[in-house]
């Protein structure tokens, strides 16, 4: 199914290498004059982590056997010089496939000075480069995906291996009429090894279908990909299609700590662009964004409407998401879903739904993109310092529609009883209890946690929460201070009976230095709702963590009301 997908993706995409071709990044050119004399090299590095593309012949699939690529390769191929030892006879595999390619080709200026440049002695040729201004960073950096190498002839404007002419013959056409393909269903050659699709953490031959010969796995004297006949075609196609979802711009895909996620839309229509925008808008970060809930409430609107049918889907309309993660010499598949784009789209909408509380910040965005999630629960919200697995189980959350992870709910509690106690920090700020109130909602289905303040809700939890959020308010107007909050919220959250005594003591004293009649005459009918539904045996001693949970919500909202607008009873006067 992930291989027919891709196959897929790769012909309704239409822009993407023909057969036999591909884009490679390739971060030095060697410019030669038509005699083939070195002249300089050229830099077409785009920053210090990617290059310019070309459009070359798809590159050689290595293993231990030399093989050189066409008129492109690193340093040990292209001019005989590594930092990892001997590499000659790279060089001369290179130098042998200049030669082959010359051959077919003796009228062409273009491969004749390279063939001549090649007719140097390599020492002369290196004493050559290493005189050039730019050698100083190509030494240094070797071992760079971009530290590809290719050749130019001076005032031409495309390099040499990117002419179509000393390609050979058209490799477009389909191949064969050899066994059926389990990817295509269509008759063709069959490859016996599969190309390398790399993702970061990898090895560079990493494979996302790799074959393994004498393991047992081997039947009725077939070996390798005999055993799962891939055609070349289709290979080429659904790897073609992965590296382009995998390159380093890509807009669809984004990385959760080890773990990589690639997606995309069956259809390239108006719904498949706007879901894999939104996508990638909603789980594509970086640390550098200033402002990770930027366009996430667009995102809400985008999948709502096409939930709700104003953005128009058909019943065979699909969302395809996969997740990949290193391992040894291969690619781990640890996610793959395959979903009807409304449906998925529903799925997502819970989210928004589940996570919205209650805003009264000016510049209102209860909507939370999956950074600003994590740094809520992590030590000075730092993304990296999540908890393993926790990212990628908070994406399996929101795409499947299931239980966020009780150890998100577990860090979201442990980081406000870090916090409360100190004063220059919200504890229990707009993030955290839309945390709070998502996760108990998903386990919970018959207790719903509202958006907004509920003065219906009885959970002695909820209530211990609210009545701690008064008291709290009390002392702020009082004396504008908060050490009830700062030194007994941990306890009240946990213990309630044993300290709701005391601080109940302790805003009576604070009543009375509130300069208004009206407010202690509102905080005293608030204070007698809340007690009105305590249990009639009082506080309880021990509240469990789900109900602690509750106890933070209640204070959230409880203090999110008092500065709503339509404050009708925190008017009188």
């Amino acid at each position: 199914m992930i291989l027919n997908a891709l196959y897929d993706y790769y012909h309704r995409s239409g822009d993407l290498p023909q057969k036999g071709m591909e884009l490679k990044e390739i971060g030095f050119l060697i410019v030669i004059d038509k005699e083939g004399r070195f002249l300089r090299f050229e830099d077409r590095r785009i920053d210090n982590k990617q290059a310019q593309k070309f459009l070359v012949k798809k590159h050689i699939g290595r293993t231990s056997a030399l093989a050189a690529n066409h008129l492109y390769d690193n340093s040990g191929y292209v001019f005989g010089y590594s930092d990892k030892g001997d590499v000659m006879a790279q060089y001369q595999t290179f130098k042998d496939k200049v030669n082959e390619i010359f051959e077919a080709n003796p009228d062409n200026a273009d491969i004749a000075a390279v063939q001549k440049f090649y007719q140097q002695e390599q020492p002369d040729i290196l004493e050559q480069m290493q005189n050039d201004p730019l050698w100083p960073d190509i030494e240094k950096n070797l071992n760079k995906k971009y530290s590809t190498f290719s050749f130019q002839i001076d005032g031409d404007t495309e390099i040499v291996a990117a002419k179509r002419e000393l390609m050979g013959e058209d490799e477009t056409q389909p191949t064969g009429d050899g066994q059926v393909c389990i990817v295509s269903g269509k008759k063709g050659n069959v490859v016996e090894t599969t190309t390398a699709t790399m993702i970061p953490g990898s090895q560079a031959t990493a494979k996302l279908v790799s074959f393994q010969v004498s393991s047992g796995y081997d039947s009725y004297g077939k070996s390798k990909g005999g055993n799962a006949p891939i055609s070349e075609d289709a290979e080429f196609a659904y790897t073609t299609a992965l590296n382009h979802l995998l390159e380093t711009n890509s807009r669809n895909k984004f990385m959760i700590g080890t773990r990589t996620f690639v997606f995309w839309a069956s259809k390239n229509d108006e719904a498949g662009q706007k879901a894999e925008e939104s996508i990638f808008t909603m789980f594509g970060f970086n640390e550098q964004d200033d402002d990770p809930n930027k366009n996430v409430e667009q995102v809400r609107k985008v999948f709502l409407s096409i939930y709700s049918g104003a953005i128009r889907t058909t019943n065979d309309d699909k969302f395809y998401i996969l997740g990949l993660a290193p391992n040894a010499a291969r690619i781990a598949v640890v996610y793959w879903a395959e979903i009807p784009l409304k449906e998925f789209a529903g799925t997502i909408c819970k989210h928004f739904s589940d996570m919205e509380v209650t805003d009264t910040r000016l510049e209102k965005k209860p909507y939370m993109s999956l950074r600003n999630i994590l740094s809520a629960v992590t030590l000075g919200g730092k993304v990296a310092d999540a908890t393993p697995n926790l990212p990628d189980a908070i994406v399996k959350s929101i795409f499947q529609g299931i239980p966020y992870p009780q150890t998100l709910f577990a860090s979201c509690i442990r980081r406000i009883r870090a916090e409360s106690g100190d004063k220059d920090k919200n504890a229990v700020h707009i993030t955290r209890a839309a945390i709070i109130k998502a996760y108990l909602n998903r386990i919970n289905n018959n207790q719903n946690i509202k958006v907004m303040l509920d003065k219906e809700n009885t959970n002695q939890g909820y209530l211990c929460g609210r009545l701690f959020a008064v008291l709290d308010k009390i002392q702020e107007e009082a004396n504008n201070q908060h050490t009830i909050r700062e030194r007994y919220m941990n306890s009240a959250s946990s213990t309630p009976a044993a300290v709701f005594s005391t601080i109940l003591n302790l805003s009576n004293h604070h009543v009375e230095n509130l300069k208004s009649d009206g407010r202690k005459i509102y905080f005293e009918k608030l204070k007698q709702e809340i007690f009105s539904k305590i249990d009639a045996d009082g506080f309880k001693a021990q509240l469990d963590l789900q109900d602690q949970g509750r106890f933070f919500i209640g204070y959230y909202q409880q203090r999110q009301d008092f500065f709503t607008k339509n404050e009708e009873n925190n008017n009188e006067e």
